[in-house]
């Protein structure tokens, strides 16, 4: 990689670079392609990558039915009037 190549990254992206910017930048990359030539050298060995998909869903149960009403949830404010409840304000 050169400084040619990263102006013309630059111009791509319409940005104004510096030359230090420009050096800098080709240091970055400089290092990166490093990282990746040192990644593409790792040996793996063959690894079986099958994966199996399988169905996970439960089935679905009833369950016992609850008694809710407005009586009953009125009843367990303090402050109850008409079926509404009083909380407090919240800002």
């Amino acid at each position: 990689m050169e400084i040619k190549d990263v102006e013309a990254l630059a111009e791509l992206s319409k940005l104004e670079l510096t030359e230090e910017e420009k050096k800098k930048i080709l240091s970055d990359m400089e290092g990166i392609l490093a990282y990746i030539k040192q990644i593409e050298e790792v040996d793996v060995p063959e690894i079986d990558t099958k994966y199996e998909n399988h169905n996970s869903w439960r089935e679905d149960m009833v369950r016992e039915e609850k008694d809710f009403s407005l009586e009953l949830i009125a009843e367990q404010f303090p402050d109850s009037k008409d079926g509404f409840v009083k909380v407090k304000k919240i800002l």
